[in-house]
């Protein structure tokens, strides 16, 4: 017998995380495999793909959540911009791409693979679950004439496999607790791999903080960490009350990246209930954040995600599970983008730290210069893509 399978609970993460990402066929990757760690960086000039990598993990992330196609692939650019460069159509005039990834968690190394038709019309063709060696889940496209696909699960029971149609722009994994009433030890088996890949993939804040926004006042009351971090102001307000030692930390990270010395990070009440943010400078005036230049605020913000949870950040994570059963995943394209040498630095050592703990993982692109400090973290993948 396999040692893993039979000590289980030894070798299998106690949290679900992707481990593998998939890209047989997505824009201008083919037949790519690759692995992720709690911290893995892509590096590679302009135009390889390291975008495109973890627009894919996007968009898995927000089908898992219950989103359609559509708006699933929206940040992504469309169905469309996703298909292969020069990719030739099928006789029908059909074009798509292909994904999957691979979870791990209590059930197992589970995979998900999915098959996308981008033209002439944006469709699921096909989505295969797969775990214990057996195949878990299948769809496939029988009519084109009607917007669903027929799906197929493992049953084990009087009747082996249960088959129904399903919606032709979701997922069907994602549909499965919705369908499957776990009366079997069939069932129970594909409830059990349908729910790791997706507590893991909704556990996934897409971050790319928007210097620009952040200058803005935000509302007080919003106090949930939006990905381009436009309303910055009112988490750190939040932050500062609610959670004094992570508060502190980020208050030292700030004097670490920040130009001058920073004693405080805190807010200030505006009329009509807002509030802007504020460093503070010691026995020197604060200084409002919409002055801060736009290294400083990206790394701010970045900052703050990392040290923050689920509690603050703008994350759908699975409510039926419990928080400490889940790892949040930070996508964070251009990591180091607007930062300098310094901030890169600085940023990346934060990430590693918070990474080490296992609560959080993160994946990013950085340029050259910041990769080859990343590559130096001990604990970081680095995933170098060609020209």
């Amino acid at each position: 017998m396999d040692a893993r399978r039979a000590r289980p609970d030894a070798s299998r993460p106690p949290r679900p995380v992707v481990t593998e990402l998939r890209l047989s066929a997505f824009k201008s990757h083919r037949n790519a495999t690759f692995a992720l760690g709690p911290l893995t960086f892509f590096r590679g000039a302009s135009g390889t793909g390291k975008s495109s990598a973890l627009q894919a993990y996007e968009a898995l992330a927000r089908l898992a959540g219950g989103g359609s196609l559509a708006e699933a692939l929206a940040p992504a650019g469309g169905a469309a911009a996703c298909v292969p460069h020069r990719a030739r159509p099928d006789a029908q005039g059909r074009r798509g791409f292909r994904i999957g990834c691979t979870v791990e968690g209590p059930a197992g190394p589970v995979r998900l693979d999915l098959a996308v038709q981008a033209e002439p019309e944006t469709r699921v063709v096909g989505e295969r679950l797969t775990g214990a060696g057996r195949t878990l889940l299948s769809t496939a496209l029988r009519d084109p004439g009607l917007p669903t696909v027929e799906a197929a699960w493992h049953t084990a029971g009087a009747v082996p496999v249960t088959r129904a149609p399903l919606p032709d722009d979701r997922l069907g994994t994602a549909l499965l607790p919705l369908r499957v009433a776990g009366k079997t030890p069939g069932q129970r088996l594909v409830l059990g791999a349908a729910e790791q890949v997706v507590v893991a993939l909704r556990s996934v804040f897409a971050c790319d903080p928007r210097p620009e926004l952040m200058r803005a006042p935000a509302a007080a009351r919003d106090g949930r960490l939006r990905g381009a971090c436009d309303n910055v102001a009112a988490v750190l307000g939040r932050t500062g009350s609610e959670c004094a030692i992570r508060h502190a930390v980020l208050v030292t990270a700030a004097g670490a990246g920040c130009r001058g010395r920073v004693e405080g990070l805190g807010v200030e009440g505006l009329d009509g209930g807002f509030v802007r943010a504020v460093l503070a400078r010691g026995a020197g005036p604060a200084t409002p954040l919409e002055r801060l230049g736009d290294g400083e605020l990206r790394y701010l913000a970045l900052c703050l995600v990392l040290l923050t949870g689920p509690e603050v950040l703008a994350v759908d994570a699975a409510a039926e599970v419990l928080p400490a059963r889940q790892a949040l995943t930070v996508l964070a394209d251009g990591l180091d983008r607007c930062l300098d040498p310094r901030q890169a630095r600085e940023l990346v050592g934060l990430a590693a730290r918070m990474c080490e703990r296992g609560h959080i993982r993160l994946v990013g692109t950085v340029g050259e210069e910041a990769g080859r400090v990343a590559a130096e973290v001990p604990g970081a993948a680095m995933v170098d893509l060609g020209e």
